[in-house]
């Protein structure tokens, strides 16, 4: 029977005694587990947990959080919280902020700067505990007044422009080196790198790796392997590309299937191999399969999560940049030699 339940029908809700009275153990062990925190054994949960569903228990909320002084609440914000990758992410905050009885409100921000600005702000003036926030490239110092009155923020996929902010990111110079040692061991040896705009944080690291790598087996780099259009690809020198979002893939891959139809209607052909950053569904099942480095979003979702709630709990020390690792997922479609 639930306190709803309870009150309507006259009946006094059920309280912590009433559940340290079932299950035979001390009120503080009933609090203990009801807030989450460590000390009890595995049976002992067991059995308050036994006792509160019997009882139809739930804690009074409003009391808990006038003692804590928090809200209990966090905000996420992302360029478009409808793409998969920050959707994935907001969903890794909300387990672990679910887990230790905390609301996430999520927004957009549309790559706008102001919007982003506005968001935070109105989130942090509605009392929220935390934020995680995917950033727009630019300044974040209006952020410091509202970290020195409290309020938690951690940032991910992006690092921001704040000193001493925590950040969480994915390895992606790491995983652009990857995708190139690959292809070198493929045997190609022009090897293109295909964005829309090489300004933006993911395109340096991704540009870093790719350079990295290619000096590394010694060969060279002609600029205009780096400013590719994808319907200019099979017109290029480039055996190999590598795409630095999913956007820029599948554009690469369209064009080239369009092109690859033509020559193929005259007689010729000669094909790219690609590998593309970030994995999208139907990947496996194009053939051939499309070969990606992928990371995983919702676990940096959580691990950003983890480190804000740690944070909100009264964790201090110096800030971190945590960057989990990105994998190499080969399908078939950079798996093959240059046609030379």
């Amino acid at each position: 029977m639930n306190n709803q339940v309870h009150a309507m029908r006259g009946i006094p809700r059920p309280t912590m005694k009433d559940v340290a009275s079932r299950a035979g153990v001390a009120l503080k062990t009933v609090s203990r587990v009801v807030n989450g925190e460590p000390g009890v054994t595995p049976e002992t949960t067991k059995r308050v947990l036994g006792a509160i569903q019997d009882l139809g228990f739930r804690r009074n909320e409003s009391a808990r959080l006038l003692r804590t002084g928090r809200t209990a609440t966090l905000g996420f914000i992302a360029d478009d919280c409808a793409d998969p990758d920050y959707a994935a992410a907001c969903r890794g905050v909300e387990d672990v902020a679910r887990d230790r009885g905390f609301l996430v409100f999520a927004g957009s921000t549309d790559g706008d700067a102001a919007r982003e600005e506005g968001l935070a702000l109105a989130l942090c003036a509605r009392r929220v505990d935390g934020l995680v926030i995917v950033p727009v490239n630019g300044d974040h110092e209006y952020l410091a007044p509202e970290i020195e009155a409290g309020v938690a923020a951690v940032f991910m996929l992006r690092p921001p422009g704040l000193d001493g902010a925590d950040v969480v990111l994915a390895d992606e110079r790491g995983g652009a080196k990857a995708a190139v040692v690959h292809l070198i061991s493929q045997g190609h040896r022009r090897i293109g790198f295909l964005d829309g705009d090489l300004s933006g944080y993911r395109s340096r690291q991704l540009v870093g790796g790719y350079a990295e790598a290619m000096a590394a087996a010694g060969l060279p780099v002609d600029p205009s392997w780096t400013t590719l259009s994808p319907q200019r690809l099979l017109d290029s020198p480039v055996t190999a590309v590598l795409c630095g979002s999913r956007e820029h893939t599948l554009r690469a891959l369209r064009a080239l299937a369009t092109a690859e139809h033509t020559q193929t209607a005259r007689g010729r052909t000669r094909r790219v191999a690609v590998v593309g950053f970030g994995d999208f569904e139907l990947a496996d099942l194009i053939s051939p399969g499309v070969t990606v480095v992928s990371y995983d979003a919702a676990e940096i979702g959580r691990v950003a999560g983890e480190l804000l709630l740690r944070r909100i709990t009264g964790e201090n020390g110096l800030t971190r940049r945590v960057e989990l690792p990105t994998r190499l997922v080969p399908r078939g479609s950079a798996e093959f030699p240059p046609d030379e």
